[in-house]
This record gives C-alpha cells, sequence and structure tokens, in this order.
C-alpha cells in the first residue's frame, strides 16, 4: 500500500515539473496548514518564475529530528521543481533563542555550543535535500554586520505594541513573567533574514506564523515583494501531546540507527500513526481514510500499519537498512530474543545500585524525576519484573535485561566480568 502511494507521488511529482502549474501548486499546498497568500503563489507559479525559497534553523541542538524532516519534506518538494532553496542556518539568531512557545527566557547558547551544533547540520539535512542543489547561508553573515546605526533604523519600523501582540510575550505578559530586550528583537532579525536573501517564500512549522509574517511586513518596508509564507503541521513526539522536541525527550532524531528509529516508530499510540503517515510519508487522505475504516472493521490490523509506516519511514532516512530494521524489532520486541538488545557495559559498578542510578548509567534518562515517571507508568522492568518502588535497589547480575519504555532495552554486563 505504501509503496503505490510513493510511485503515485512520484509521477505526478514528474508531470508536474514538466508543464503543469497547478499539479506543482497542488504538491506544494498538499499537507500545508497555511499558504498566504495562496493566489499570488499560484499567480508566480504559472508565469513559471523560479522561486527563492528559504528554510531558516537555530543550530540550539546538535540534532535534528522528524519533526524538521515535516519542513524539510516540503522543501525538497520546491527543490524537485526546479525552484531555488536555501537552507538558512541561524548561527547569529541563536544566540538569542526563538522565544516561540517559551514560558520563559532561554539560557543563552554559548559560540562553542552554536558551533557544536552546526557541525552534523548539513550531514543530516542532506538525508531530505538534494545538497549538490541547495544553497546553506548562515545569518550572521549580515546580522553581525548590521550597525548601531542599522540597528535603530530596523527598530524604527516596529513598535513594542505589535511586538507583544505575540501570544507567548502575551501569556508572559499577564503572569508577570519577565522577557528581554533581546527576545523582542527575535522576530526583527529573521524577518530582516527574508530582506537579506530577498526571498520569495519562506516555510515553517505553524508555531512560526508570527516570525514569517515578520518577514513579509519587513520586506515591503525595504520595498521589495512581501514573500509567501507556507506553514507545515507541527508533528507530535513520541508522547502524542507535545510537539517534537528534543528537550522534552520525545523526539525521534534523524542520525539515530535504522533499528532505534524502527523501534521508536512502533512505540507510538496507533492514534498517533495516522499523523507520522500523514506528515511524514507521501500517502493520500483517501488511503488513510480507507485503512482506518479496515482497522475499524477489523479486516486490517493496527500492528501491520503501523511496521509498515515504520518501514516506510527508516526507508527514507536509512535506504537499504529498513528490512534489517524491521526484522530487528522482530526478533527483540515481538519474539523477546534479548541477543539483539544493545549490549552496554558499566565500570566499577556495586553489587546493588539504586535503579535511578542504573538508568542514569545506561543513558536511558537523565533526571531523577523523568525516571520516576517512568516507574510510576509501570515502565521500567529488570528482567522482565516490574519496577514499581523509586527507591528500589537492584542486585547487579551481569547479562541482565534492562528495559526502560517502550522502546528501550539492554543487555547489562560488568567489564568485571568475563
Amino acid at each position: 500500500m505504501y509503496f503505490i502511494a510513493m510511485r503515485h507521488y512520484h509521477s505526478l511529482l514528474k508531470e508536474s515539473m514538466i508543464m503543469n502549474p497547478e499539479k506543482a501548486y497542488e504538491l506544494i499546498c498538499a499537507g500545508a496548514a497555511q499558504v498566504t497568500p495562496q493566489e499570488e503563489l499560484l499567480s508566480l507559479l504559472k508565469k513559471g518564475q523560479k522561486l527563492k525559497v528559504k528554510l531558516g534553523m537555530d543550530p540550539t541542538a546538535p540534532d535534528l529530528h522528524l519533526g524538521h524532516a515535516v519542513v524539510l519534506s516540503k522543501m525538497r518538494t520546491f527543490q524537485d521543481l526546479g525552484h531555488d532553496v536555501i537552507f538558512l542556518i541561524g548561527d547569529f539568531t541563536a544566540r538569542i533563542g526563538d522565544p516561540t512557545g517559551r514560558s520563559k527566557m532561554r539560557p543563552p547558547l554559548s559560540g562553542e555550543d552554536i558551533v557544536h551544533n552546526m557541525h552534523t547540520y548539513f550531514e543530516q539535512v542532506g538525508k531530505i535535500l538534494d545538497t549538490e542543489k541547495a544553497q546553506v547561508r548562515y545569518n550572521s553573515h549580515w546580522l553581525d554586520a548590521l550597525s548601531v546605526s542599522d540597528m535603530i533604523k530596523l527598530c524604527a519600523k516596529t513598535t513594542l505594541a505589535r511586538l507583544t501582540e505575540r501570544e507567548d510575550f502575551a501569556v508572559r505578559i499577564a503572569q508577570q513573567q519577565p522577557i528581554g530586550f533581546h527576545e523582542l528583537l527575535y522576530p526583527l532579525f529573521q524577518g530582516y533574514d527574508s530582506v537579506a536573501l530577498e526571498a520569495d517564500v519562506e516555510l515553517g512549522g505553524t508555531d512560526q506564523t508570527f516570525n514569517l509574517l515578520y518577514g513579509r511586513f519587513l520586506q515591503e518596508h525595504y520595498g521589495q515583494r512581501a514573500q509567501i509564507i507556507l506553514t507545515m503541521p507541527l508533528l507530535e513526539g513520541l508522547d502524542g501531546q507535545k510537539k517534537m522536541s528534543k528537550s522534552l525527550g520525545n523526539a525521534i532524531g534523524l542520525n539515530e540507527s535504522a533499528e532505534q528509529m524502527f523501534g521508536k516508530l512502533m512505540s507510538i499510540s496507533d492514534d498517533l500513526m495516522w499523523r507520522y503517515y500523514l506528515l511524514l510519508l507521501p500517502d493520500t487522505a483517501s488511503l488513510i481514510e480507507g485503512w482506518k475504516e479496515g482497522v475499524k472493521a477489523g479486516t486490517v490490523h493496527p500492528m501491520e500499519l503501523k511496521k509498515n509506516m515504520a518501514y516506510g519511514i527508516v526507508k527514507r532516512f536509512w535506504p537499504g537498512q529498513e528490512d534489517q530494521a524491521r526484522a530487528h524489532f522482530q526478533a527483540l520486541f515481538q519474539k523477546k530474543d534479548y541477543a539483539q538488545a544493545e549490549q552496554v557495559e558499566l565500570q566499577n559498578m556495586p553489587s546493588s545500585v539504586w535503579i535511578v542510578d542504573l538508568i542514569k548509567a545506561l543513558g536511558a534518562a537523565h533526571t531523577s524525576s523523568d525516571i520516576k515517571r517512568l516507574i510510576e507508568a509501570g515502565a521500567v522492568q529488570v528482567d522482565d519484573t516490574p519496577i514499581i518502588d523509586f527507591k528500589a535497589q537492584i542486585p547487579f547480575i551481569s547479562g541482565m535485561i534492562v528495559k526502560v519504555g517502550k522502546h528501550k532495552i539492554y543487555c547489562v554486563r560488568s567489564r568485571d566480568f568475563k
């Protein structure tokens, strides 16, 4: 089913690339949350204009995840249709931190952190974009060059009232939470990126709407044609509640192994599976609705659909490893062949260890509060025995099997044992 949809998608794409602006428009808008203004996008496509398409990301963490893949995939659609795409790394704006969705100020990132986080961005983006045909730009190139006079002119183009219209700031004002002046500058700087690049289209998640609209606003003030903005829905993380985020611990990284990716994808709820199909695989709504009806009627098993989903997503990002990843999942999680579990050696372990210290040593969770939550949810087992006591002391036995959550299984050994 998935592969039929893939062939249909690529057939449409090839046809639209050759001659049909309406089909190109259909492909570009497919799955988008909002396109503003739609009629202008269609008009430019009908004129055969090659568009300059911008997507910016701040390197606030070293790894990209499947949530980023949603909007990057839309950028790939533009690229395959022959448009110029610009992947903008916000090495300057990362020093401020995007206030979007934040209830308090971010701690500032050091220059070293930013450089470290940028290091693998382009490699990860290459899993989706054709990097030979993509431009990579850094907004420090023009934002560092702004003089004090330039800054004053930029700030004079807006008002405090307009900047504090955004919901994030309104909530913080109501809760008497501080707002740093530098945070107010963030949408101005992101908008100025569009001015510097003379962008025709800017992509982003729905949470970026305020910032993207500022790009349109500033371009008009600098005498440019206002960019079209296209927003994509946010992908929920493994918890099925909040948007995917490394900081929330609910993300699936693009650099995670094929086996890890497959296992995590299989851990999501059946309801969330449809969102992953819709946003990460080019399946049509009619196919998804048909599968839903099949599940409801009992003619299609959701486990098989979820395996197909995981297989298709892994194939996108780890081509050639999807069969191995599926076999690994079935052996480890369905047949309980623990020889397939992640092998971990720990040094200098005592004969008895606090369960929290053990999980931290494995790197399965990093805070005591997260581990307590997992234990209370019944998501921690040692040798298939559920751990229900946060204070439990575990006899350390080399070769024991530790399960944390739905997708982490470890075979734990000590280097003192041979």
